[in-house]
């Protein structure tokens, strides 16, 4: 009888176990993370003996990266799989945090997952051969603008920066209202920061490195680019003296106040504008491709996130099982309608429930197909702190264009040297 006792006793306490049986999984605080509740919540529905934890931190790209930084440095086994940004996975295979995953996708299951996304995004998560992430969701830089403002003044919504200009010189004099900005782009010492100074770069024609990764942006070049923003606010008078301050969610939430005419964003901004209760701009705003300049091309800054497991979970088979449905088709879709994140999947952009919610999603995918990477580099955090504190110092009226553009190709100079 005892025996038996102590039978049941262990199959309680194993069917116990496995109905405790938990992940947990990392996403950043401006990344919906009631929306990954909810795409998670499916997950468990399916998989009963599974609970997944959310932990939630840092409000920017770098804040989060510094917080993962100590926490995987430690090798803390206590976070299974993370939501990374696309610039990360050259990062995480350098410093072996990340769990390759190809032992999950032998042989033609890889490739014929990758055949299913962007391009972009299979080839951002593959490095020298090794696939460290799955793509979550794209992004890519737009120029929002105010429809009614520009229907009011019988402006249709501008191609070229000289146009963007022109029209928020007009508007801003014809409004003659102290609360309301004309051109809002991110200028403080953040990420998006780093995109802000390569728009103008890239939409010249031009690059930080080539194919071979040797590097070929000049000082003139980079000059060019710090003027142009630092000109926005002094020459033309279309955004504020304190741009060095301005985080990309300022800005998204200052449009949502009123307060921008345009602003370059990322593609989340958009379901922001449409349904949080205190938008004062529900369906007012508009969606273009960001600006060229004349005889230039149209650029974007590819953005976009991945999931990726760390190399210390303690339950790595069970953490890809749910980093595969979090990048599934299914979790792409509730992305897409409840937070207006661009899928990595290019038959979504079709996809009727979609374009319900985000109608301007029928011309988005061109924009993301043709988006440039910043630099893929195993050093990538010293590339992006050359540049965010250039285009910061220069706004902030601390260091001059030439003195910035100098320190900018001093800096990559020894960086992509190897120094």
């Amino acid at each position: 009888m005892k025996k038996l006792v102590w039978l049941w006793l262990g199959v309680f306490a194993l069917s116990f176990a496995m109905a405790q049986t938990k992940i947990r999984v990392f996403v950043g605080g401006q990344q919906r993370p009631e929306i990954w509740r909810k795409i998670l919540d499916n997950f468990e529905k399916a998989n009963p003996g599974v609970k997944v934890e959310v932990e939630v931190g840092g409000a920017t790209s770098d804040q989060q990266q510094q917080y993962l930084t100590t926490v995987l440095a430690s090798r803390d086994p206590s976070i299974d799989a993370i939501l990374i940004d696309i610039v990360r996975p050259a990062q995480y295979a350098a410093a072996k945090w990340a769990d390759p995953l190809d032992k999950y996708l032998p042989g033609v299951s890889k490739a014929n997952l990758l055949k299913q996304l962007l391009p972009a995004y299979a080839q951002a998560d593959e490095i020298d051969g090794k696939l460290y992430a799955l793509p979550s969701f794209a992004d890519a830089e737009f120029l929002y603008y105010r429809k009614d403002l520009l229907e009011k003044y019988g402006l249709k919504p501008p191609t070229t920066w000289d146009e963007t200009i022109k029209a928020a010189q007009t508007i801003l004099a014809g409004e003659k209202n102290p609360n309301l900005n004309g051109i809002g782009f991110m200028g403080n010492i953040s990420e998006g920061t780093v995109c802000s100074f390569l728009l103008p770069i890239w939409a010249s024609g031009n690059d930080v490195a080539d194919k071979n990764g040797k590097l070929t942006l000049t000082e003139d070049q980079a000059r060019a680019s710090l003027q142009f923003w630092l000109d926005l606010m002094d020459k033309y008078k279309v955004s504020p003296p304190n741009m060095a301050e301005k985080a990309q969610d300022t800005i998204r939430n200052e449009m949502q106040q009123g307060r921008w005419i345009f602003g370059t964003l990322f593609a989340y901004a958009w379901n922001r504008f449409q349904t949080d209760p205190d938008s004062q701009v529900k369906g007012k705003i508009g969606v273009v491709p960001l600006p060229k300049f004349e005889g230039g091309r149209a650029a974007s800054c590819l953005g976009g996130w991945q999931w990726t497991i760390s190399d210390f979970s303690r339950n790595k088979a069970l953490a890809y099982k749910v980093v595969k449905y979090l990048t599934s088709p299914e979790a792409s879709k509730i992305l897409a309608v409840d937070a207006s994140n661009l899928p990595v999947y290019p038959a979504l952009y079709k996809d009727p429930d979609v374009l319900k919610a985000n109608p301007w999603f029928a011309d988005a995918l061109p924009v993301v197909l043709s988006a440039r990477s910043r630099p893929v580099s195993p050093r990538y955090p010293e590339i992006a702190d050359v540049m965010r504190k250039a285009l910061n110092a220069v706004l902030a009226r601390t260091k001059t264009p030439d003195a910035a553009a100098k320190e900018v190709i001093a800096g990559l100079q020894a960086i992509y040297s190897g120094k």
